[in-house]
């Protein structure tokens, strides 16, 4: 096991502290791949020859220098290769690591269902699913000429090699990501549109929030309403002058969300991403003599103070719907 997948438990509020984070990570290698709002894959096939410990004796010692320095507790996922690292994590919890040693992957992944394996998308587990090839471990024992009539030679040919543990995969070391993403789903496929439009005014609140925490702007705004057939559409608008400010991302999501001309569309979920990240010094704000503006923007100054106070949930998202 050389791979660790790390989760800090991050709240929303702290998410400027995942740079720091990832520091931790490259003091023990420097092959971190940062998955952001707060995830880090970390290669550690050097760090077990210098620092003669394996994998799972080494992600003991970043929890505990996590919580010594920064107050973060993690779960960690342990394996051989990243994919089976990430779906270690799925049943790690907070103080535990949990590992999958590379002789037991097989046995790790067969009882599972096809859908848990990355990259196997809702159709791809559809088919498999309709001639009965519902878990990894059918999978892996089907003939590869099946798998791949199934669903295409190489498809086919990587979805073998993983259900049977094979895990190509590595590491690619990067920066932390410049978008911020969040989701708003509904507990049964919504019809109204005045939920709709709640959810967006929850998620702008939310992206404006986690904005200024880091003090980052947005240059663009990406919608995607996902239905419940399944599919889903995505639109984007480059806003007029890069932003943190929840009343102007609340603004564009509406727009958006009223060029799609939804008429009665069942609704499972609706998603926002602020994308092209800049640092809010270098950005600069267009003076308006709107005392409404000014007044949200000193409510939000408020809000930010009372969530970083009292935590995330202290002020409502309604509370900006002036």
């Amino acid at each position: 096991m050389t791979i660790l997948c790390v989760r800090f438990q991050l709240p929303p509020t702290r998410e400027a502290a995942l740079p720091e984070l990832l520091g931790l990570l490259e003091e023990f290698t420097p092959v971190v791949e940062a998955l952001p709002p707060d995830r880090a894959l970390a290669d550690l096939r050097g760090a077990e020859r210098y620092f003669k410990r394996d994998a799972v004796e080494l992600a003991s010692v970043i929890r505990v220098r996590a919580l010594a320095l920064h107050g973060v507790d993690c779960a960690i996922g342990a394996g051989p290769g990243p994919m089976l690292a990430r779906m270690a994590l799925k049943d790690a919890r907070p103080g535990v690591t949990r590992s999958v040693p590379e002789d037991a992957a097989a046995d790790f992944l067969a009882g599972r269902p096809v859908a848990a394996l990355p990259g196997v998308g809702a159709a791809t587990a559809r088919t498999l699913c309709e001639y009965g090839l519902d878990t990894l471990g059918r999978v892996a024992a089907a003939p590869l000429s099946t798998l791949q009539r199934l669903v295409g030679a190489k498809t086919g040919r990587e979805l073998h090699e993983r259900a049977n543990g094979v895990d190509r995969g590595r590491v690619v070391p990067n920066g932390v990501s410049r978008s911020l993403a969040t989701e708003r789903p509904f507990n049964r496929d919504e019809l109204d549109p005045d939920r709709h439009r709640r959810a967006l005014l929850s998620a702008a609140e939310e992206l404006g929030s986690r904005l200024r925490a880091l003090d980052k702007v947005c240059r663009t705004l990406s919608l995607t309403v996902r239905y419940a057939d399944r599919t889903a559409t995505t639109r984007s608008r480059t806003l007029g002058e890069p932003t943190a400010h929840s009343a102007a991302l609340t603004r564009a999501a509406y727009g958006m969300y009223e060029a799609l001309g939804l008429q009665r569309a069942r609704v499972r979920s609706v998603s926002l991403r602020a994308e092209g990240l800049d640092p809010a010094e270098q950005a600069s704000h267009q003076l308006t003599f709107d005392p409404t503006d000014d007044k949200l923007r000193r409510i939000e100054e408020a809000a930010d103070r009372a969530r970083a106070r009292f935590g995330p949930l202290a002020v409502l998202p309604a509370t900006l719907a002036a």
